[in-house]
């Protein structure tokens, strides 16, 4: 039987039985730093939190500890690393969806770069803005979303979103004035 006590032994020699142990024991641990760092996007969270388990069990190999308290700091680390590599493909696989949507053939080559340069600046000066705001300011100018679309995506209130625009707009503002 698989205990508190020799759960490490039997990872170690792969025993598919200490797989479901570990999942009973620490889903919860994996959910809350997950959801800490993916909000509300519940595909991409299941999805996550399988591929953390798959990949605890791959590489159990790979852990050296001895106790349950530095198995508990590695599957920390594994989950956090795990949910900020799919952050970053969320917010990558947007960006290149906004990218495309930019492009037009219609235009000259040389309107075209003048248009990718100023959505470079464009997106360095959104970089200033918080990442919920950086994604409203998107949505709504690139995409051309209304307030009450966004709200409904990122789970915040049209009035909340109509905030934040008025909020970003005047540190934007302030940054083109000031430099």
């Amino acid at each position: 039987m698989i205990t508190e006590e020799n759960f490490i032994k039997y990872l170690k020699k792969g025993d598919d039985k200490v797989l479901n142990y570990i999942v009973d024991k620490y889903l919860g641990t994996v959910k809350t730093i997950v959801h800490k760092i993916l909000y509300n996007n519940k595909e991409e969270i299941e999805e996550c939190i399988n591929d953390i388990f798959f990949s605890i069990w791959q590489n159990r190999n790979k852990f050296y500890g001895n106790d349950q308290l530095e198995f508990k700091k590695w599957i920390f680390k594994i989950s956090r690393y795990k949910a900020i590599d799919y952050y970053r493909k969320i917010n990558n696989d947007f960006q290149l969806e906004i990218n495309e949507n930019i492009i037009s053939t219609d235009l000259s080559p040389e309107d075209n770069f003048i248009i990718k340069e100023k959505e470079k600046e464009t997106f360095k000066m959104l970089d200033s803005l918080k990442d919920t705001d950086k994604k409203i300011f998107i949505m709504k100018y690139y995409l051309g979303m209304k307030s009450e679309e966004i709200s409904k995506i990122l789970n915040l209130t049209p009035t909340a979103i109509d905030n934040r625009i008025y909020r970003g707009k005047k540190i934007l503002r302030d940054k083109v004035i000031g430099g």
